[in-house]
């Protein structure tokens, strides 16, 4: 039995996801110079038009991505030993975007979808975000 859709709206459906590393700033003063680590909470957000059945996006695809470009290379690692810029929440947040972003455009969906944020907590009360317009500004 064919669907027929609810609705012709955009939505956008939001994913999260932890993991926990190690890192210290490069050319700072502070605390932060030192070696410590966080456990980082990942927003994903991703739009477009729902399919037939309703759905913008399989969360399982969204989830495959994220584990395996992102959490299966930075989970109780060292960051600094990983990437190679400084480990700010701000710098992160851009490359998780830009991994996402390239992996999200190969995925066989049924609508054409967009990454539209990326937020990084680095605590509880502070968080880095990146999003489609932020990132597809000119330089």
């Amino acid at each position: 039995m064919t669907q027929v859709p609810y609705h012709m709206k955009e939505v956008a459906v939001t994913k999260i996801f932890t993991f926990d590393s190690a890192h210290r700033l490069d050319d700072y003063i502070g605390k932060c110079a030192n070696l410590h680590g966080h456990t980082y909470k990942l927003e994903v957000t991703i739009k477009g038009r729902t399919d037939h059945r309703g759905i913008v996006v399989d969360f399982g695809d969204i989830k495959s991505i994220v584990n395996e470009q992102i959490i299966g290379k930075y989970d109780h690692r060292f960051l600094n030993d990983l990437m190679d810029f400084n480990t700010t929440a701000e710098n992160m947040v851009v490359h998780f975007f830009e991994i996402i972003d390239s992996y999200l455009q190969q995925i066989d969906n049924a609508t054409p979808v967009r990454l539209v944020k990326c937020r990084l907590w680095e605590t509880p009360s502070a968080y880095a975000e990146v999003t489609w317009e932020d990132f597809h500004a000119a330089q």
